[in-house]
């Protein structure tokens, strides 16, 4: 044990040295606002794909999906499928639009800001609003992250569940400090290539470890035949349409996650959305197979070697890991737990510093504030919103899965709508957008509180589609959009032809 221990603290380590070495890399080129926050829009397709993907999945693609898969079985392929979908759709509706539109709305660096510019939102209140619903729910998901990491330092090396989660902090912050959005993004690359590859070696070694494929699909039909079934839950009861499209609603979400829509707007060209579209469909597809055949494969080694009990089902990545891996091997691979942690958390908590330094202290606070005041503000931020999300993950209850849903429907349900319209319909105006926003957010939240029928439905479901209606409705009982504000919609059309 303690051999197993030593070979995977020095391959954290080594893995750790080499991400703050790319966020003091990065450094040189984050001194300025566009630097820090959007990297001075450089990404080529790789980082692109694989930094909105990885930022996307974080631990909850090792952890919350193969747990989910492990209690599921093939259920979890309605969620997989869903997400998959989005992805796709985000990168075909949303990615070229995105970039070339903030570029043109006075080189917008937040999503907050593109909207402001987009609307006309001289007095900043869409601008703020947004922002706030930005840091509410990146909280949560950063706290999803934050546990994730302390799941694994705890499984991994027995510490204590908070002493875990602080450790895991410190490494996110370190890095996002320094080197900002091209840290973020660089690293991402790196820890999105050997998540896949995590994901597709464990579940290959976990069934050759059983008696091959054939032999797991037959353990699993005399284990409980219901996990191998679409149509029905584990027990044997029919799925409901609720439950379906609950799990398939995940895909809704893609159209509003800042730390997503941040990469598209950082990409070097619109010319490379189309690469990036194919690296990221691509990517996400083989990482989400791999997760639910991790959680699958992990059914059957429970059964067969640890008498089919699990205390923590969002652990079977790292028992299969532990068990079936050399030490080093298995260092390398449980480090793909904490890239896909860090990839996340540091997206986070960098668009979130970004609303608290460019939409609420420079918009609101000091407007004459200049970009090396406004970097450090966000600088700072990182260390305060980390601390904050540390706090409410100090909770050893909490699920990754569980915090990421909340903060993902928050997100899609508040920003979805209004970002999509906003890209495509030229009678959209400031009222239907700050309507879009509210009702969205609101929604998320008062739908969680409630529970039984109709309200078993994914928040995000009702949130989008109260969200789409206030915006169709709020701009066409308003008045229509200014001159200025159509025209600088016309103008986002000629740059898009001329992209």
């Amino acid at each position: 044990m303690l051999e197993f221990s030593s070979a995977i603290t020095f391959t954290f380590i080594v893995y750790l040295v080499l991400m703050l070495g790319i966020g003091l890399w990065a450094y040189r080129s984050s001194n300025n606002s566009s630097g820090y926050f959007l990297g001075g829009r450089s990404l080529g397709p790789w980082p692109a794909a694989l930094s909105a993907g990885a930022s996307d999945m974080s631990g909850w693609l090792l952890l919350g999906l193969p747990g989910f898969a492990f209690a599921s079985g093939i259920e979890a392929v309605w969620l997989g499928g869903g997400l998959l979908a989005g992805t796709w759709l985000n990168w075909l509706l949303v990615a070229r639009r995105l970039r070339t539109y903030t570029y043109s709305a006075n080189d917008s660096l937040t999503i907050p800001e593109f909207f402001a510019n987009r609307f006309g939102d001289y007095h900043h209140l869409l601008q703020a609003v947004a922002a706030f619903f930005i840091l509410l729910f990146f909280l949560f998901y950063t706290s999803a992250g934050l546990v994730a990491g302390g799941k694994l330092f705890e499984t991994v090396f027995g510490l204590d569940y908070r002493m875990a989660v602080l450790f895991g902090t410190l490494c996110v912050v370190s890095y996002t400090l320094f080197g900002g959005f091209l840290a973020v993004s660089w690293t991402d690359l790196v820890q999105g290539l050997l998540m896949a590859a995590a994901l597709l070696i464990v579940p290959v070694w976990a069934m050759q470890a059983d008696g091959g494929p054939g032999a797991m699909l037959a353990a699993l039909e005399q284990n409980n035949p219901q996990l191998l079934t679409l149509w029905q839950d584990r027990d044997g009861q029919p799925l409901s349409i609720i439950a379906i499209l609950s799990l398939l609603a995940w895909g809704l979400g893609y159209f509003g996650q800042p730390h997503i829509l941040a990469r598209f707007a950082g990409i070097r060209s619109e010319a490379d959305v189309p690469m990036a579209r194919r690296i990221a469909v691509t990517w996400s597809g083989l990482s989400m197979a791999g997760a639910i055949l991790v959680g699958l494969a992990g059914v059957v080694y429970v059964d067969n070697h640890l008498g089919g009990q699990l205390a923590d089902a969002e652990t079977i990545f790292i028992v299969l890991v532990n068990a079936l891996f050399h030490p080093l091997v298995a260092g390398i691979l449980l480090a793909a737990i904490l890239a896909a942690i860090m990839s996340t958390a540091d997206s986070q908590l960098l668009v979130s510093s970004s609303a608290l330094a460019e939409d609420f202290y420079k918009r609101l606070l000091r407007k004459d504030a200049g970009q090396t005041e406004v970097v450090l503000i966000g600088r700072l931020a990182v260390v305060i919103l980390a601390s904050v999300a540390l706090l409410l993950a100090f909770n050893p209850d909490s699920t990754v899965l569980g915090l990421v849903g909340y903060a993902w429907a928050g997100f899609g349900a508040a920003f979805g709508p209004v970002l999509l319209l906003s890209l495509y319909w030229r009678r959209m105006n400031w009222t239907g957008a700050i309507a879009g926003v509210v009702t969205g957010g609101i929604t998320v939240v008062a739908w969680k509180q409630l529970s039984g029928g109709l309200f078993d439905l994914y928040e995000i479901v009702p949130g989008i589609i109260f969200a789409s209606f206030a915006i169709v409705v709020c701009s066409l009982a308003t008045v229509a959009p200014s001159a200025a504000v159509r025209d600088r919609f016309d103008r986002f059309q000629a740059a898009l032809r001329e992209a």
